[in-house]
């Protein structure tokens, strides 16, 4: 065997991969898989980093997006406030199957808090360390959750500025980590009234702040894609080799992103031809259909199930540990959970009982 390192993403918030390890280095590989995903695909099966803007709801946001694209089914992962703006991952089509897998990668959001009374830096920031770590919430009553004790881990709480009375921070924290009540908890440990003045969410699990788009940009993206492809038709109607280019192609490529894109943050098992289309079918990966995997994988971790090229074909459910799995020859090393993958996208290579 022999050993990778494949973690494109990492901090406390992600899963630990550890070092990739090659069981087989040649034996039963794709190399003639799709270089890159159609453009019709990704609108059926991609998913969007986009910037929520402050006012409308995240569901009449996805419901605006659903109709620029023209899709039938959209979702998107971690509501926001109407008031709350930044990152909000939404998955087309047959992607949204993955939302919940979004959830594991934990949030970082930038805001104000605003205190009623003055008080000094250094209060604040030894009240701020207090709650680093893991905190006790109740869901707040908008919320469209079932209001019951929960416990939260906050991985950091940084002060950037601060005036006296009001706060810019910056916090990562576990996913379902209500900022507000984080907000009104630090002013009541400082006998004074806190509440939340400004959030904007800077990541969602490995979508950040930087790489997010705008509705306007989707839709800029979309018409002069589709301008693009008129074009070509008729230049081709007209038999004129000089054609247009593809840069609206590149444009939308840019804001839409495959569904593998939704599970960067997992630990991989890489599968041999001949086990992908019994797993598309629900049956669990068994060790002799693995070829690669992530040494850092737990027993019971959601893991992703790929092809040597890349392809996602299901999130599944890790049956042994990463040390484990490099040791047997036989038996089951990881359940399906959600399958992506179409089934027949590959050969059939297993027996069905009749």
């Amino acid at each position: 065997m022999t050993q990778n390192d494949d973690n494109a993403v990492s901090g406390p918030w992600f899963p630990v991969k550890g070092k990739r390890v090659i069981i087989d280095e040649e034996e039963n590989r794709i190399t003639d898989g799709p270089s890159e995903v159609p453009i019709e695909r990704l609108l059926s099966n991609g998913v969007i980093n986009l910037d929520k803007p402050s006012g409308p709801t995240s569901h009449q946001v996805v419901s605006w997006l659903k109709d620029i694209v023209g899709v039938k089914k959209t979702g998107h992962a971690g509501t926001l406030d109407p008031g709350v703006t930044g990152v909000l991952p939404v998955a087309l089509g047959n992607a949204t199957k993955l939302l919940k897998v979004l959830l594991l990668g934990g949030k970082e959001y930038v805001g104000v808090l605003e205190l009623k009374r003055k008080v000094s830096e250094d209060a604040l920031r030894e009240v701020m360390a207090e709650f680093v770590g893991e905190i006790y919430q109740i869901p707040p009553l908008q919320a469209a959750v079932k209001r019951e004790l929960r416990i939260r881990r906050v991985y950091d709480l940084e002060l950037l500025e601060f005036d006296g009375t009001s706060a810019l921070f910056r916090t990562n924290v576990e996913s379902g980590t209500y900022i507000r009540n984080l907000c009104v908890d630090i002013g009541l440990r400082l006998g004074n009234e806190g509440r939340m003045a400004d959030l904007r969410r800077s990541r969602s699990g490995q979508f950040y702040e930087k790489d997010s788009r705008t509705l306007q940009d989707l839709k800029d993206a979309l018409v002069f894609y589709k301008n693009n492809a008129k074009n070509n038709n008729n230049n081709n109607n007209n038999n004129n080799d000089d054609g247009c280019d593809d840069e609206g192609e590149k444009l939308l490529r840019e804001i839409i992103m495959p569904v593998e894109r939704m599970v960067d943050h997992l630990p991989v098992l890489v599968m041999r031809i001949g086990a992908v289309d019994a797993v598309c079918h629900g049956a669990p990966l068994a060790r002799p259909g693995l070829l690669e995997f992530d040494s850092g994988i737990v027993r019971g971790d959601l893991v992703a199930l790929k092809t040597s090229n890349g392809e996602l074909v299901a999130v599944a459910k890790a049956a042994l540990n990463g040390n484990e799995m490099g040791k047997v020859l036989k038996g089951i090393v990881a359940k399906p959970v959600r399958v992506v993958m179409e089934t027949d996208s590959y050969p059939r290579m297993w027996k069905q009982k009749l």
